[in-house]
């Protein structure tokens, strides 16, 4: 058994914009968060590409992770992820090159399939829309942009060529599971949002791998919601602003993000309650005990070797009790 202590601990953040705040609001919160996730012994700080969302402010993902890593110093930070559809090959290599060259050492590549938009929105990102089958061939360009020589290449990234960013592939279905397999690569499921198709991907992704120059063995991350505070009460107070926020997904009206409220009753409909409910499965909500036995547990039936932990909570300084609590359950 894998004890949560030996475990590593990233965070996943959307730089997420409250009610009657601004982006720039979320901007400060989110490295301040950083620093915070760094002293604590966190491994990574993720920031997500979604566009059109007035309540997530991470769109210039590669920008903000730029902002990040400068302002801190030791903890990795990366992409979770890059929507490679919506980009070409060369910029994000480009991107990454820079970001690498910057801080040597310390930038991931995470990369989704997905476009993180609506239908009009990626077309406006990308001019001409493609299908999912582009994604292999995409990835297959963006790594040769980054290999070693490119001297007699007619196109080259530079900065980027010849730079060692680690390539993460992202996933909520099979999809990039079995891709990241037969690749060899590291692998971060989406359990955050995507539950029900959790074990299946970690298993497809496990019995495909294929042992590359990148990895010997399979490595999986994988995405969850943390809700943590000092009694069970606060906890659930604290989750009330995610689950607001989901249900406004659901109807299509996706909106900042919303103060917490002590019942969600008659916020809902009964079938909102269990599309939200169904979700967001992947939560953890609890005190400092509660969250430790959780986290433990989900690791046992998972065999996760890294996890993912998003916390969408509305006050700051209890966003940041919430991930102080998680660090704390990996110190004893």
């Amino acid at each position: 058994m894998t004890l949560l202590k030996h475990t590593p601990v990233s965070i996943l953040d959307l730089s997420p914009i409250r009610q009657g705040g601004t982006a720039a609001d979320a901007f400060e919160r989110t490295l301040d968060l950083a620093l915070h996730a760094e002293r604590w012994g966190f491994r990574r700080f993720w920031l997500a590409e979604h566009h059109g969302m007035p309540g997530i402010a991470s769109a210039a993902t590669a920008v903000l992770i730029g902002h990040v890593a400068g302002g801190t110093s030791t903890i990795r930070v990366g992409s979770g992820g890059i929507m490679l559809s919506n980009h070409a090959p060369l910029v994000i290599a480009e991107q990454f090159g820079t970001l690498e060259s910057l801080y040597p050492g310390r930038i991931d590549l995470g990369l989704g399939r997905a476009p993180g938009s609506n239908q009009l929105t990626a077309r406006a990102l990308r001019r001409t829309l493609q299908g999912d089958d582009e994604f292999p061939q995409q990835l297959v360009e963006l790594r040769a942009y980054l290999q070693p020589d490119g001297r007699h290449a007619r196109v080259r990234a530079v900065p980027g060529e010849g730079l060692d960013v680690p390539i993460w592939l992202l996933g909520s279905s099979d999809f990039s599971a079995r891709l990241a397999g037969q690749l060899g690569l590291p692998f971060a499921f989406a359990g955050q949002f995507s539950p029900a198709y959790l074990q299946t991907a970690l298993d497809l992704y496990r019995a495909c791998f294929q042992p590359s120059a990148t990895l010997e063995k399979p490595y999986a991350m994988v995405g969850l919601n943390v809700f943590a505070a000092d009694s069970e009460q606060d906890a659930q107070y604290l989750s009330t602003s995610h689950r607001q926020m989901h249900v406004n997904l659901v109807r299509g009206t996706p909106g900042q993000m919303p103060p917490p409220v002590r019942s969600m009753d008659g916020l809902w409909s009964p079938p909102e309650q269990a599309s939200v409910e169904s979700t967001l499965r992947a939560s953890i909500i609890g005190d400092p005990v509660s969250v430790k036995a959780q986290l433990q547990a989900f690791i046992d039936a998972t065999q996760a070797d890294e996890l993912m932990i998003n916390s969408m909570i509305f006050d700051h300084a209890a966003r940041l009790r919430s991930y102080e609590i998680v660090a704390q359950t990996r110190q004893d």
